[in-house]
């Protein structure tokens, strides 16, 4: 037997390669032999391949019927797996859904033991999650679940309820009423809430605020009317001390005492006042959303500051009672209060309005009292039965000086109101319409130019309401012109002196001339009288008589050459001016030295008076005063004398 394959093949080659080269007739039996052994092979490998596709054909037979018998079945098992998700989904909804219903008797217990007991984390632990079962079982929305969303319910407002009562009651902790003057005279801040309280209360308004949010039943949390129920009252409390002095510290003990700047308690009440509020202020902030803090500041507020209202309206009743003295309290109230508004709007930005407000029935006073006092002026003037006979200047005058004086003191106020009112509107400030309510800004107390000059209008037009009432008064009491000119002068020496004397100069040193007016109306009135004897020393020369008179110095006067040339009865009517002087003099000098004159009228008067006798006497003495020949008969003054005279005046 041959050897087959690639064997074959091989051993042949090796064959041929050992023998050489052989002959043509062995390869060619060698290529037969091997042609023989692939055809036999490849007859093998139909057959083979003849026999796998009659395989796969009866496989595919095969396959067919699997499919047709396990087909059905692998449906119906994707259903049964759908069916068995199904179950197991509805168990899981039917768990969730009795979990709700579990936890009331998980968390009964803790609730009803109240956050005292359980401990707030505890407690508000328990509260949330009643509450998100609460929420859960609701979404479910089924029959079965609704008396257990009312068990839940009830369980929730209960716990709830404790939450609020339980901040009320922190919160109380610390606000027992404190004593203000403690913290005022040492400079000190108002406490705050301690952290702790600050941490735990914090806990439970955070957890409100936000069940309150999401109920959307209340537009707000219950906890910020429940913090201004509690603070509040602390507030009221602790400045109520405050508010009493400030009433009693206005009562008089004497009816005609002048109000003194810094002597009423306003000032210490605004401070505490101001001191409080910021403290509170600052509670709010750390225990509050941003949102909430003006609602919140407002709230809590309000009690003390309708204290304020009332304390302000009783003090108000007594300034009216006593507008004269008092409106200085007035005007310090209305820079106290203002002060205080503009601070805590500056801090704060809430409560201007409510200050406003307060502030009204001040401020309104504040306005018309300007008026008033100038009313009441006139009104006490007109009512003087009688006035010094001697020409002394009337008290009124002092008092209405010494009230522009004190308004200097309170000079912002004043200015606000007078800017308010506008320039000359307090002639008719009592019959001003009410205003909106308003707190005066910082602007209108600055005392510029414009609030100078007002003041100085209004102190010109008490200055001549003053003046011009006295002198309609005068002029129906006092008998002569003289004494009415004295009277004048004095009261407008008593003017002028308090003004330059005092820090109305500088706002009035401008309008002085306005004011010396009244001293030189005054002084004209008065030099009336001296109009007679200056009369008697005038005399009649005929220039066309002999030598015309010599004029310049007296030594250049001969007295007795002038005599002779006059005639006897020429003479006799230089005696009868000389006796008539004489005697209108002496009574004019007796008159002059018993008045009243203030020291300034006096000077004043007696320069006045000598400018108008002295030159017109010197020169009728030097032409006649040899008519009696130095006897004394009817030339009873030289002119030295007479000067002396002058002189004494003064």
């Amino acid at each position: 037997m041959y050897p087959t394959g690639r064997s074959a093949w091989s051993l042949a080659s090796y064959s041929k390669m050992a023998v050489g080269l052989g002959s043509r007739q062995a390869a060619d039996e060698e290529a037969r032999a091997e042609v023989e052994v692939l055809n036999s092979r490849l007859e093998k490998t139909s057959q083979l391949t003849k026999k796998i596709q009659a395989s796969l054909s009866r496989l595919e037979s095969s396959g067919k019927s699997v499919q047709e018998a396990v087909g059905p079945l692998y449906g119906n098992t994707q259903k049964l797996q759908v069916l068995g998700n199904n179950i197991e989904a509805v168990i899981e909804a039917i768990d969730r859904i009795r979990q709700p219903s579990d936890i009331k008797s998980n968390e009964e217990d803790v609730i009803r033991r109240g956050p005292e007991k359980a401990g707030l984390s505890a407690f508000l632990s328990s509260v949330k999650r009643v509450n998100k079962a609460l929420y859960d079982m609701k979404q479910t929305n089924l029959r079965t679940n609704q008396q257990a969303v009312a068990d839940l319910t009830r369980l929730l407002k209960s716990g709830n309820t404790q939450l609020e009562a339980h901040f009320q009651k922190l919160l109380q902790e610390d606000s027992r009423p404190l004593e203000p003057l403690h913290y005022i005279t040492k400079d000190k801040p108002f406490p705050t809430l301690s952290q702790d309280q600050t941490t735990r209360l914090g806990l439970i308004n955070s957890y409100i605020a936000s069940i309150s949010k999401k109920s959307g039943y209340a537009s707000e949390s219950p906890v910020l009317q429940s913090y201004a129920n509690v603070r509040g009252p602390y507030l009221t409390i602790t400045l109520q001390n405050l508010a009493a002095a400030s009433v009693n510290t206005a009562k008089k003990k004497t009816p005609d005492a002048v109000y003194r700047q810094g002597t009423n308690g306003i000032g210490t009440y605004a401070k505490g006042m101001e001191g409080a509020f910021l403290a509170e202020y600052d509670n709010i902030c750390a225990l509050f959303s941003r949102d909430e803090w003006a609602k919140v500041f407002n709230l809590t507020c309000q009690g003390a500051i309708a204290e304020l209202s009332r304390t302000l309206r009783e003090l108000n009743m007594h300034i009216k009672g006593n507008l004269a003295t008092d409106c200085y309290l007035a005007y310090e109230i209305i820079e106290i209060v203002s002060s205080l508004s503009t601070n805590l709007d500056a801090r704060t930005g809430e409560l201007k309005s409510s200050f406003a407000a307060a502030l009204k029935p001040i401020r309104e006073t504040g306005k018309t009292s300007l008026g008033e006092l100038l009313e009441d002026t006139r009104r006490r003037i007109n009512g003087l039965q009688v006035i010094p006979a001697d020409g002394a200047a009337v008290p009124i005058t002092a008092e209405v000086m010494t009230r522009l004086q004190t308004m200097v003191d309170f000079l912002r106020p004043i200015s606000s109101i007078m800017i308010s009112i506008g320039d000359g509107g307090w002639k008719n400030s009592t019959q001003s319409t009410p205003q909106p309510d308003q707190i005066p800004s910082l602007k209108s107390f600055d005392v510029g130019a414009d609030g100078k000059q007002i003041f100085s209008h209004y102190s010109l037009d008490t200055i001549d309401t003053l003046l011009s009432s006295l002198q309609q008064k005068g002029q129906l009491l006092l008998k002569g012109k003289p004494i009415l000119g004295v009277f004048l002068a004095n009261n407008a020496v008593i003017v002028d002196r308090m003004i330059r004397n005092s820090d109305l100069q500088p706002l009035l040193s401008s309008c002085m001339a306005d004011i010396d007016k009244w001293r030189k109306s005054g002084t004209q009135l008065y030099t009336l009288a001296w109009r007679e004897p200056s009369t008697h020393l005038l005399d009649v020369q005929y220039t066309n008589r002999g030598n015309r008179p010599p004029s310049g110095s007296a030594a250049a006067i001969d007295s007795a050459a002038i005599l002779k040339g006059l005639s006897g009865k020429d003479k006799d009517a230089i005696k009868e001016k000389f006796r008539l002087f004489n005697q209108s003099f002496d009574d004019l000098i007796a008159r002059h030295k018993a008045l009243s004159m203030e020291r300034e009228v006096r000077d004043m008067l007696a320069r006045q008076v000598q400018q108008m006798i002295e030159p017109l006497y010197g020169r009728f003495w030097d032409r006649y005063h040899e008519v009696d020949k130095g006897k004394g008969k009817y030339v009873k003054y030289d002119k030295n004398s007479i000067s002396a005279i002058f002189l004494a005046l003064s």
